[in-house]
């Protein structure tokens, strides 16, 4: 890397898309080949076993050339039979629940206020009502920056199914939390977890990642309507052969293969160390300006995401305006999301930036709140 490349990193931190490293960049400038041929088999077997390591699990991890947005539809279409119960608590998980009748589907939502985390005994008490057959969670959701309690409420699914006797699938949305944070999909039983390429993974956006359990794929050949571009069956099939089921995003796949390389020479727990290193920094921060300054962490301590973090802000600032100053000294961060535009920043300290960088933005980002 020139001197040049590494002077225009650090600056960017969205909580999605975050910052993309030069060299992954100058991956997709890579001439096209055949997409159905040797060298694109080659191509997704390297990074086959990088992505099973990212998402802790022994199962195929799909690739498929869309947002994320594309799989959560997928999650719904192969794995909920008649009817979900969907946990909200921000806005990305409401957009998984809408996306359930939106698929043909009957949902139930069990909702907690925004900047609140689901609780494993409710989801428990919600179950036992019995008639569902799927469950939707967001493990991160980027608009607050709180970290659902993952493994205890699949826990409290598995507790369901033996109490109910019905089989209930757990849809993970790890959009903000796979490659960031230690998402266990094998030994939480997890049933599908997927991620979008532009936020931990530090991709560019338009791959998303998905992973199926044995009893998801079961689920899937079951439900005769499953649609067509995101055919779990079909996915799984393909990738037997380390195929995609349609035309893949050829330049994009070149930079995943450029980035799987480096995320398997930092390694995924030293990765997911320096994310947690980041996040504690921010969240010191905060709290050390917060006496000062008006400012607090919006999710409560020990349910906050490791790849972001929203900020709220004394009533006399606005979000907007914070982060239009801040762009005026060339550095980008985000305003709150949806109802929490005005009242909340967002950083997203995730992908490949470091506690260094994090640390240059807060000194630029104390002077702008004067």
């Amino acid at each position: 890397m020139t001197d040049t490349d590494q002077s225009e990193f650090g600056r960017f931190f969205l909580p999605g898309p975050t910052e993309v490293r030069p060299e992954v960049l100058r991956a997709m400038t890579r001439p096209m080949i055949g997409h159905r041929g040797a060298e694109m088999s080659a191509l997704l077997r390297e990074v086959d076993g990088p992505l099973r390591a990212v998402f802790r699990t022994t199962r195929p991890v799909y690739v498929a050339s869309s947002s994320a947005t594309g799989l959560m539809e997928g999650a719904i279409r192969n794995g909920v039979r008649r009817r979900a119960l969907s946990l909200v608590n921000g806005a990305f998980s409401a957009r998984f629940r809408d996306l359930v009748p939106d698929c043909g589907r009957e949902v139930e939502t069990y909702e907690v206020p925004w900047g609140e985390a689901h609780d494993p005994g409710e989801l428990l008490r919600h179950l036992r009502a019995g008639g569902f057959d799927a469950v939707t969670v967001v493990h991160s959701d980027t608009s607050t920056g709180v970290l659902n309690p993952l493994r205890d409420l699949a826990e409290a699914v598995r507790a369901a199914e033996r109490e109910t006797g019905e089989e209930i699938l757990l849809l993970v949305d790890g959009v903000t939390s796979v490659g960031g944070a230690l998402v266990e999909m094998d030994e939480w039983g997890l049933d599908f977890l997927l991620t979008g390429s532009q936020k931990a993974l530090a991709l560019p956006p338009g791959l998303a990642f998905g992973a199926a359990s044995p009893r998801m794929l079961r689920r899937a050949e079951s439900i005769p309507a499953r649609g067509q571009y995101f055919d779990l069956v079909e996915f799984e099939a393909q990738w037997a052969k380390h195929q995609t089921p349609n035309t893949p995003a050829l330049s994009l796949i070149y930079a995943l293969v450029e980035q799987m390389r480096r995320i398997r020479e930092e390694g995924v727990e030293a990765r997911v160390a320096r994310h947690r290193e980041m996040a504690e920094r921010c969240w010191e921060w905060v709290e050390t300006e917060g006496a000062r300054r008006g400012l607090s962490v919006l999710a409560p301590e020990g349910l906050r995401s490791p790849t972001h973090t929203a900020i709220v802000l004394p009533e006399h600032l606005k979000g907007p305006r914070v982060t239009a100053a801040l762009g005026e000294r060339g550095w980008t961060i985000a305003a709150g999301y949806g109802k929490l535009k005005d009242s909340t920043i967002r950083i997203g300290h995730m992908g490949d930036h470091t506690r260094a960088e994090l640390d240059a933005l807060l000194v630029e980002l104390e002077e702008v709140l004067g």
